[in-house]
């Protein structure tokens, strides 16, 4: 994630690369080349004294070996942005000395400008520090309180790959009705991408989108009556969902 925001970043122009800080064990393409721009990577400690605003873009499992290694290098006036997954801002500022906390829950689109994300801070100037970093490449949602988090990341931030799986399962569909491979993904991609073009660009709400594909007694009609059926798509991304708030509220404790 913390790749796809300093790609999102350097294709908007929101911070010049000699304004980042990146600390990172196992740099990507994108650490690498905000590095060949200007950015610094994996400085001395003693430059990380220049950091306003720390992003914390960790597994949640490895975040306080993470804020033990940087939090005693900070200024006192620092603030932490945090997008790892489960753990909530009273963990987060106990264990960065006391500083404001902001929670993020992001999506990897963030990376072409078109993320969304999540932000919930009790302090104001966390909340714009937060709007500040993901507003340049993101729809951000403010967050009323903190449990919504969690319902956050079952939603938005898991939402991604239950779209892609989707498309993995009609793309098998395509395939056992008879479609090579290319040309069933080449279809169900192109049709996807479309309707989220549709949907993006329409002023009219999914159901009544939904609507206008389907006439009655045809065959988008047959299809939807085993995808909105008791045992259809609507209780199965509902279990989904459910699972995914479980395993982020368990992550946090």
């Amino acid at each position: 994630m913390g790749g796809a925001l300093v790609e999102g970043w350097t294709r908007t122009g929101a911070f010049q690369p000699a304004d980042l800080i990146l600390c990172d064990p196992n740099p990507g393409p994108a650490a690498l080349a905000a590095e060949a721009a200007g950015a610094r990577l994996n400085p001395p400690d003693a430059v990380l004294r220049q950091a306003a605003t720390v992003l914390l873009s960790v597994k949640p499992q490895i975040w306080r070996q993470a804020a033990e290694a940087v939090a005693p290098l900070l200024e006192p006036g620092a603030v932490v942005v945090s997008i790892a997954a489960g753990v909530t801002t009273k963990d987060l500022s106990q264990a960065f000395e006391g500083r404001p906390v902001a929670r993020v829950m992001p999506t990897t689109a963030v990376a072409l400008a078109k993320g969304v994300a999540s932000v919930f801070a009790d302090e104001p100037l966390a909340r714009e520090r937060a709007h500040a970093l993901f507003a340049p490449v993101a729809t951000v949602v403010d967050l009323d309180s903190e449990a919504m988090v969690d319902a956050a990341t079952g939603v938005s931030g898991s939402g991604p790959a239950y779209f892609y799986a989707f498309i993995e399962a009609l793309e098998a569909a395509a395939q056992g009705q008879g479609f090579e491979a290319e040309a069933a993904a080449r279809m169900v991609r192109g049709t996807l991408v479309g309707a989220a073009a549709l949907l993006d660009q329409s002023a009219e709400e999914p159901a009544e989108l939904r609507r206008q594909v389907t006439s009655p007694g045809g065959t988008t009609e047959a299809a939807l009556k085993i995808l909105m059926g008791e045992k259809g798509l609507w209780p199965l991304v509902d279990e989904a969902v459910k699972a995914a708030v479980e395993r982020a509220r368990e992550l946090g404790r």
